[in-house]
């Protein structure tokens, strides 16, 4: 679990498609599944970092699979591919990353699993000397109950707060320090970011669907 508040800005050293298995007999779907690809960061400014450890890249959870100094090695699977921007990424691209919370740490942003739900299209953006604007297409309309004016969203791994939405397009400030330290500064129109929304959402709309509009199975709580 992260928080949204990017620890660094990184730039890609290597990204590559592995093979994790030796070939055999099996369905082309199986077989497809022996590929992974790998992404290698700098971690230096991260101190005593294991194998293991969980870390949000773009906001995504990966998980640290292999440490050379401070080059650290990740593994994304297919599904994680299709689903964030990870299938836009190229070697000498910059992301955002942040370590997993720790307990009793400060809770600066709020609650990220690092599962990303869609994908977001970056349709406008208004830059000035006090702070911007930006405005995002949710391409998953799936999502857009679980997204609040006011309410929080993670863009690229960065909490965030909803100023406006109006239809599939949601409205983000961002102060200078924001554009300064995470990949929203370096974005252009047309360019893509993953979008999770708020864990809080998620469950209160579980929680109706399954029960607050079935009366005869709804109770007080």
């Amino acid at each position: 679990m992260f928080t949204g508040i990017v620890e660094d800005l990184v730039v890609i050293e290597e990204i590559k498609k592995t093979v994790t298995s030796k070939k055999t007999k099996i369905s082309e779907i199986e077989d497809k599944n022996r590929y992974h690809t790998e992404i290698t960061i700098n971690v230096e400014k991260m101190k005593k970092l294991i194998v293991g450890d969980s870390i949000a890249i773009n906001g995504v959870c990966l998980t640290i699979t292999r440490l050379d100094k401070n080059m650290a090695i990740f593994q994304i699977i297919d599904e994680t591919i299709k689903k964030s921007c990870f299938s836009y990424v190229k070697k000498g691209d910059k992301v955002n990353i942040e370590r997993s919370l720790k307990v009793g740490g400060r809770l600066e942003g709020h609650f990220i699993l690092g599962h990303v739900d869609c994908i977001g299209k970056i349709e406008r953006i208004e830059k000035n000397d006090m702070g911007s604007k930006i405005t995002i297409e949710i391409t998953d309309k799936d999502i857009l109950h679980l997204i609040a004016p006011k309410g929080s969203i993670t863009i690229d791994g960065i909490s965030l707060t909803v100023v406006n939405m109006v239809n599939d397009r949601v409205e983000i400030a961002l102060i200078p320090h924001t554009l300064e330290n995470t990949t929203l500064g370096i974005k252009n129109i047309g360019d893509f970011v993953n979008v999770e929304a708020d864990i809080l959402a998620r469950y209160v709309s579980n929680i109706y669907q399954n029960i607050g509009n079935n009366k005869k199975n709804s109770k007080t709580y």
